[in-house]
């Protein structure tokens, strides 16, 4: 099965509404957000998190701003997280970086969703070339995400 179509079967499973976008390679998030015609904070990142016991969760981040270790330690009560490697990463979702989607992935983890998030937004597909765009409450309400303050400006 496509990523696309892991993305479309989980999205249907959970009743949240997708609609899928082609877009073109981007270097950047401004492209990106450029090529979608949405500002760069709609493209939301989603980040595979490792904790110290080696389990993972996904933070949902916009795109103009980054993740707060600090903020998101204390929202999922550890004293230790990070990033894995990508090919980490690809094991545990089975999408590539620039892919990744809590939706379809290989294994359902915890969601936390950054607080600034709302309305329509864009998240990865699943596969290149391709954005999903959803609605943070039906994304929230089909995962149980966790919503919480875990990001900040980036340093400039």
């Amino acid at each position: 099965m496509s990523g696309r179509q892991r993305v479309a079967t989980d999205a249907a499973a959970r009743v949240i509404e997708v609609q899928f976008v082609e877009r073109a390679a981007a270097g950047s998030l401004e492209g990106a957000a450029a090529s979608l015609g949405v500002s760069p904070a709609v493209i939301v990142k989603t980040l595979v998190v490792k904790r110290h016991d080696g389990s993972f969760l996904f933070a949902l981040i916009p795109g103009d701003r980054q993740i707060s270790w600090a903020k998101l330690r204390a929202v999922v009560g550890v004293n230790k997280l990070r990033l894995p490697e990508a090919s980490v990463a690809l094991e545990a979702t089975g999408y590539e970086r620039g892919t990744i989607t809590p939706l379809g992935s290989t294994t359902a983890w915890p969601v936390f969703i950054d607080s600034s998030i709302g309305g329509r937004i864009a998240l990865g597909a699943g596969e290149p070339g391709l954005s999903a765009f959803v609605d943070t409450t039906q994304l929230i309400e089909g995962f149980g995400a966790r919503v919480a303050d875990i990001s900040e400006e980036p340093a400039h």
